[in-house]
């Protein structure tokens, strides 16, 4: 069981959080109660550094939920996020894929489809930083394929520079990536084509270009695809609208470091963005205004930001080994757990209720104890007032009869 060291916060509702660091390690956060300080109860896997953890993504349905784990040495594994039992592992190195160690084999993108998925199977979609996009079906039952074998589609997504970022739209038809010289584009993923792309924005006032390279993305809401939110390099933050323009509809910057890191809230304009110097803080897109930064300034950069589902509460982890759950309406600080490693991403089982017991049900074999004990309290003190009673009389005896012997010696000597 890891060390943990908890900030003293006001606590946050019942969250199940699973981080995943450097390491290659999994570790299960979990928090009880309505004013709960998260502890971690589980790890899962081995430290090892060739596995460390890339990009995650969970399927926290009800009934059978699986996660997908895509590590360093281009191995994709597909466990359950109950008790991190390995399904199957499955190699994510094509035939033009020589060496598993290349960086440009890393996956930059990792998906896991929860609306088509079948009994006994999933579908996968993957990117690699070199700009192989495959979309896969998995079988996950014990007698399953192992191999590569069960990739359905794949195709190029850019001819150079480097993808860093990629995210499905919530309809699940859709997919968004951008990189390092590679401009954000808009993929439909039913006949893997390409559907719309960015155009760069002109130079400053200055005449100065700004290179491409965004390192985040995010769609805004679930019922529109064209509207995303992209992060940059150049500490930019940028509004794109494909029914619109193919320039960013709103740009604004956000203090002076990249920007590492976006997510999207429920009302479908609101995004949290983190930047490479521990900075965290919520936008309108609407207008590009700061809605106001988080209290309590993280240490390190920011790797990622996820909104829970039900609760109004974000959690943040990155390079400071800590995991920071904060509320979304007051931007205060709810809980910061140490995890020593860094950590690489984070998810939440939406699933997850608190099964602890009431206090009143745990009380309920305590208070017949202390009434016996509180019965045998006035037995102890009338047996002890009948004692000082005996002791009382015994002495007013002895008393009399020193009395009476004192009185017939006076009268002897008269």
């Amino acid at each position: 069981m890891p060390r943990t060291t908890t900030v003293e916060c006001p606590g946050c509702p019942p969250i199940r959080a699973l981080t995943f660091d450097a390491l290659g390690l999994i570790k299960v956060t979990e928090s009880r109660g309505n004013s709960g300080i998260p502890q971690v109860v589980e790890r899962w896997g081995d430290a090892d550094s060739s596995k460390r953890v890339l990009a995650a993504s969970i399927d926290d349905r009800a009934n059978d939920p699986i996660l997908a784990v895509a590590r360093k040495n281009s191995t994709i594994e597909i466990s359950n996020p109950l008790n991190g039992d390995i399904f199957v592992s499955i190699s994510n190195i094509g035939d033009g894929d020589a060496h598993p160690e290349d960086d440009d084999n890393d996956i930059a993108g990792l998906h896991l489809f929860k609306k088509s998925r079948s009994v006994g199977s999933c579908s996968l979609l993957t990117c690699t930083t070199k700009g192989n996009a495959s979309l896969r079906s998995v079988d996950i039952t014990p007698a399953g394929n192992t191999n590569n074998d069960g990739a359905s589609n794949s195709w190029k997504v850019c001819a150079a520079g480097n993808i860093l970022c990629a995210k499905v739209h919530g309809s699940e038809k859709h997919a968004l990536f951008g990189g390092k010289g590679v401009e954000v584009n808009l993929w439909d993923l039913e006949s893997s084509t390409k559907i719309w792309s960015a155009k760069p924005p002109p130079k400053n006032s200055l005449g100065i270009f700004t290179p491409t390279w965004f390192t985040s993305a995010t769609f805004l809401t679930g019922d529109d695809h064209r509207k995303f939110v992209a992060g940059t390099n150049s500490h930019q933050v940028r509004v794109y609208d494909a029914s619109a323009q193919r320039r960013p509809v709103i740009s604004f910057d956000f203090r002076e470091t990249p920007i590492k890191s976006v997510a999207e809230d429920h009302d479908g304009y609101t995004i949290y963005v983190g930047n490479g110097s521990g900075d965290l803080a919520s936008f309108d897109t609407r207008t590009g205004k700061l809605l106001g930064c988080f209290l309590g300034k993280c240490s390190g950069s920011i790797r990622s930001i996820a909104r829970h589902p039900d609760h109004p509460v974000i959690a943040s982890c990155g390079l400071d080994s800590y995991l920071r759950l904060w509320d979304v309406k007051t931007r205060e600080l709810l809980s910061a757990t140490f995890l020593k490693q860094h950590l690489t991403c984070v998810v939440f089982d939406s699933n997850f209720s608190d099964k602890e017991v009431a206090p009143d049900a745990q009380n309920t074999g305590e208070i017949p104890g202390e009434d016996e004990q509180e019965a045998l309290k006035p037995a102890k003190r009338k047996k002890s007032s009948e004692e000082m009673k005996g002791k009382k009389k015994s002495s007013r005896d002895y008393g009399s009869k020193k009395s009476k012997k004192k009185s017939r010696q006076i009268e002897s000597e008269e």
